[in-house]
């Protein structure tokens, strides 16, 4: 039995059949999981053993996928997901950064013999951060009458409308997000390290709330701190704070791997008037964006919302400002599919969920202000509750 019941079965078994609807619809005979946050939301697999090789499989007449995996995870399939033992296939360890010229891409091939469709149309994963290039030369050499296709974002746009248990996750993730954020804010001041700041952020990300814990986030905190504020990807550092410092928080609270980020810009003393200003206009800009977001517009429309509005004060931002996002595992919380971005048609539909974040990066100076938010019957519903202005110490 799954040690916890995030999702009861009948969740798992909605969410399979609407995958394999896109298999019919795509022609597909198979498709090739690799995806650690596709398989977990088809299957409820959780563990860290994505840095080795592992799948899952769904076909069209297969009532349930098969998961596959190292043999020494195969306990960590059964006590995380309602998967029957003959749906859990576990490869020897001499197939881990074999000597023998083994792969678990030879293994996945094998199973895919065992469902009777080597030869037919198989959807892969081809641009997931865990389907390597060998994978994919193995899964060939292996299985010369089959014809692969490209299905990277198949799950992941069945994935694009949330539950409400889901939603119900990415709420409680967006109060550890809170919490952690207000812990970041009260360290830094001139003087402290970069790293005591994380370390704070990171204690309330884990500690999470009176009623329940955190989870690891797909992401680390994110703090760029001082001159490199321009540069958004930047983490901590050994550096003091100092008197004049912008400082950037990008952070995700995680609730059974669903996430709800959140990111702020605080100041290390008095702020420049140039960057009150700035933050001012993020902020109208951001809320003109949530205003604009309901459903039936377009992606494209959102992000013009946001263009209009900082368009008339002389500023103009190239990058898209949104991105769908919820449930995932390192190295991203994003789905990789729809953007909030010029030239983006995706319709919006009530129970899709995004992070916006409409920053200001300049080779001088950097500003965040985001907002993760939910796509209600009515408009954008906000699921952190956390002040949008600049901070200061």
């Amino acid at each position: 039995m799954p040690r916890e019941h995030i999702f009861d079965e009948a969740e798992y078994e909605r969410r399979v059949a609407r995958t394999k609807e896109r298999l019919r619809e795509e022609d597909l005979d198979a498709i090739v999981v690799a995806d650690p946050a596709n398989m977990n939301y088809l299957t409820g697999y959780d563990g860290w053993s994505f840095y080795v090789h592992q799948a899952v499989v769904v076909t069209p007449d297969r009532d349930e996928p098969v998961w596959i995996g190292r043999d020494m995870d195969g306990g960590g399939a059964r006590a995380t997901t309602h998967l029957g033992d003959d749906s859990i296939r576990a490869y020897s360890d001499d197939h881990v950064h074999s000597p023998h010229d083994l792969h678990p891409m030879d293994y996945v091939a094998g199973v895919l013999e065992e469902l009777e469709v080597e030869d037919g149309r198989i959807g892969l994963e081809m641009d997931a951060a865990y389907f390597t290039a060998k994978s994919y030369t193995r899964l060939q050499e292996n299985l010369p009458e089959a014809e692969f296709e490209d299905a990277t974002l198949l799950v992941g746009w069945v994935r694009i409308k949330k539950s409400e248990q889901e939603l119900e996750y990415m709420r409680e993730a967006a109060r550890i997000s809170e919490n952690a954020m207000r812990a970041g804010l009260d360290v830094i001041e001139e003087g402290v390290p970069e790293y005591e700041a994380a370390a704070a952020i990171y204690e309330q990300l884990i500690t999470g709330t009176e009623e329940y814990g955190g989870d690891y986030p797909s992401i680390v905190p994110l703090m760029p701190s001082g001159d490199h504020t321009g540069t958004p990807h930047l983490t901590w550092t050994d550096r003091e704070f100092e008197d004049g410092d912008p400082v950037i928080i990008e952070l995700s609270g995680c609730r059974h791997r669903y996430h709800s980020p959140l990111a702020r810009t605080t100041f290390v003393g008095d702020p420049p008037a140039e960057l009150q200003e700035t933050a001012d206009i993020v902020v109208e800009g951001l809320e003109a964006a949530l205003d604009a977001a309901e459903p039936g517009v377009t992606c494209e429309s959102v992000e013009e919302a946001w263009r209009e509005t900082i368009a008339q004060y002389g500023l103009e931002k190239e990058d898209r400002i949104g991105y769908s996002m919820g449930l995932g595992y390192p190295p991203d919380w994003g789905e990789h599919t729809a953007s909030i971005r010029p030239g983006d048609q995706t319709v919006l539909e009530e129970d899709m969920t995004f992070h916006m974040i409409p920053g200001i990066w300049t080779d001088e100076i950097g500003m965040e202000i985001s907002e993760t938010f939910h796509v209600t019957g009515s408009g954008a519903e906000t699921l952190a509750d956390f002040p949008r202005e600049l901070f200061t110490t």
